[in-house]
């Protein structure tokens, strides 16, 4: 299988999360079935019924979590330098609106472009992989074209 690269920050963040799911989540949905059997006639039970759809939900989410950290491959960005890869913080300006924005390249299970964590398989990024600070880089998203300048490099 494919190793899954991330951050030490997004692996704990899994690490978390697993944590939560297994010790507070799931013997709370394990409660709300057990209320909810005791009401009677599980057919016409919309209790019942929400909370065995909340119980699957979770035990799907643990097994996806538990599968993204047997593959994971925790790599530290402040061991790396150069140009842009895997863990890189980018600043970057947009050649048409003269605005910055901030990045840092990572795995998909702990990107969210809010916080400026951009997944490492986006558009952009793949576009980032490999320049300079310097360089102009053309993206295709589905906004359209969009062009940038890598003003800085940073592996934090």
């Amino acid at each position: 299988m494919e190793k899954l690269p991330m951050t030490r920050q997004g692996f704990a963040a899994i690490e978390a999360e697993l944590k939560q799911l297994k010790s507070v989540e799931r013997p709370a949905i394990i409660r709300a079935i057990s209320e909810a059997r005791e009401h009677g006639d599980l057919s016409e039970n919309a209790e019942y019924h929400s909370a065995k759809e909340k119980q699957s939900f979770i035990e799907g989410r643990i097994k996806e979590l538990e599968g993204a950290i047997s593959l994971a491959e925790v790599i530290d960005p402040s061991k790396l330098s150069g140009s842009i890869k895997f863990g890189a913080t980018v600043t970057l300006v947009d050649e048409d609106t003269d605005e910055e924005k901030t990045w840092q390249i990572v795995g998909e299970y702990e990107a969210n472009i809010e916080k400026g964590l951009l997944n490492m398989k986006s558009p952009i990024a793949r576009a980032l992989i490999g320049k300079e600070e310097g360089d102009s880089v053309e993206v295709r998203t589905p906004g359209g074209e969009k062009c940038y300048e890598v003003i800085k490099i940073a592996y934090i």
